[in-house]
């Protein structure tokens, strides 16, 4: 895992018990809402300085990294943050640009997770693919590792220009907005996308962004404020975590300048962004019900892929080859390569209706008997029945009675799609 986003591990508690947590959970949330709502806090000055990020749209200035050496298409780089209590920053990056487009290439912001950094290898993932890339560190550092002793957990080197660093779960909310981690990384994100739609190899409407983790949360973060990404892939981070029955939701229960400024969810119905929601169903950061809520509020067109087994570290979100296949759909049909259209379930007989523009080879569908936080749950594949009607693929399954959760995931070679998260009420 990232390792800032390393829950606490605990066994799948009793359905009781979880049922008492979450109400316990839900009242207090209640509680301290009714409590403050006779001087209730106005938060509209804050969310217009977020969506003032969305206007930098003029290139910065980037300078050379030296001492950081590439390899001739890759090269590492310094770019002009914004003012940081009184102070001017930089954020480092690693930038690469596959050959000459001459203003054909399509490109992509990378964004981090928790104890990651700016990575060259990720940016090289995508620069043999024929993008351009740039891989951002958004806490001030470089990516040349401390000197730390054996066994403890690897850092990295602050340059001289650093912005803030990341403190916990927005721990920083008692800060002035303009000085919080949140909003230098959001502001990290637009004007990579600014500098790169700025190169003379690049198509500027062709630029999207993906984020790991932390970053899938920037990610969520950032499309709701800056309109101009052409395609979106938020790995694992999601927003709408202020409930979750993890330590983000102990974090996040009572902080309203997150659910009021920062939640994703709060500028969720701007985004027209192609989107894939990309994660598994074990992962123990980032639940699944927050996810979906997220990509059932977004308007523009989205793909989910729950792909069993997947992992959560940086490695393993960049490594699948779904999001490659994605960018490469929307960059040349404008679209994601699959999207669900109607699913139901009825007397425990499950269909859904999908649309593809690729060949499907198998269905399953992924369910679960247990309750409770989802990534703790214990997760069950059975086989599915897929057939093709007209346009259409159809999947179709008999849903265990003691079923509490599922989604279909179907396959296309190496590729996976998924339908929606959905529970049995």
């Amino acid at each position: 895992m990232c390792e800032a986003d390393q829950g606490r591990r605990v066994a799948a508690p009793a359905r009781l018990q979880e049922v008492t947590g979450r109400t316990f959970q839900f009242l207090m949330a209640l509680l301290i809402a009714v409590a403050g709502s006779g001087a209730a806090e106005d938060f509209s000055e804050e969310r217009r300085l977020v969506l003032e990020l969305g206007n930098l749209t003029d290139p910065p200035a980037r300078y050379p990294a030296a001492g950081f050496v590439g390899d001739g298409s890759i090269e590492a780089i310094y770019f002009d943050g914004l003012t940081w209590k009184g102070r001017p920053t930089r954020v480092f990056a690693w930038l690469g640009l596959p050959g000459n487009g001459n203003g054909m290439l399509p490109a992509i912001v990378l964004i981090h997770g928790g104890g990651g950094t700016a990575f060259r290898e990720w940016v090289a993932n995508w620069t043999k693919r024929g993008y351009a890339a740039i891989s951002i560190a958004v806490e001030g550092q470089t990516d040349e590792a401390e000197d730390v002793p054996a066994g403890a957990r690897r850092s990295w080197k602050r340059h001289a220009w650093p912005g803030p660093s990341r403190q916990g779960i927005y721990a920083d909310s008692s800060e002035p907005l303009t000085d919080q981690w949140m909003y230098h990384a959001v502001a990290g994100a637009v004007l990579a996308n600014s500098l790169l739609r700025s190169l003379p190899q690049i198509d500027p409407d062709k630029v999207g962004i993906m984020g790991i983790s932390w970053g899938g949360v920037i990610v969520s973060t950032v499309i709701g404020i800056d309109p101009r990404f052409a395609f979106a892939i938020p790995t694992y981070g999601c927003g709408h975590l202020f409930d979750s029955a993890n330590h983000w939701g102990e974090a996040l229960g009572g902080n309203r300048l997150y659910r009021e400024v920062w939640d994703p969810m709060v500028r969720i119905n701007r985004v027209l962004t192609p989107v894939l929601w990309l994660s598994w169903p074990g992962d123990e950061a980032f639940p699944l019900d927050c996810q979906a809520a997220c990509y059932r509020s977004a308007p523009g067109a989205n793909m989910v892929s729950l792909i069993p087994g997947m992992g959560h570290s940086h490695r393993a979100g960049w490594s699948p080859p779904d999001s490659y296949a994605f960018a490469d759909s929307v960059v040349s049909l404008g679209k994601p390569w699959h999207s669900e259209v109607v699913s139901s379930l009825a007397n425990g007989s499950l269909r859904v209706e999908m649309r593809s523009a690729k060949p499907l080879d198998s269905a399953s569908v992924v369910w679960t008997g247990d309750s409770g936080f989802t990534g703790f749950r214990e997760w069950v594949q059975s086989p599915a029945k897929l057939s093709r009607e007209g346009a259409n693929w159809q999947v179709t399954a008999e849903l265990p009675d003691a079923a509490t959760a599922w989604f279909v995931n179907v396959r296309s070679g190496e590729l996976t799609a998924s339908s929606g998260y959905r529970e049995v009420r």
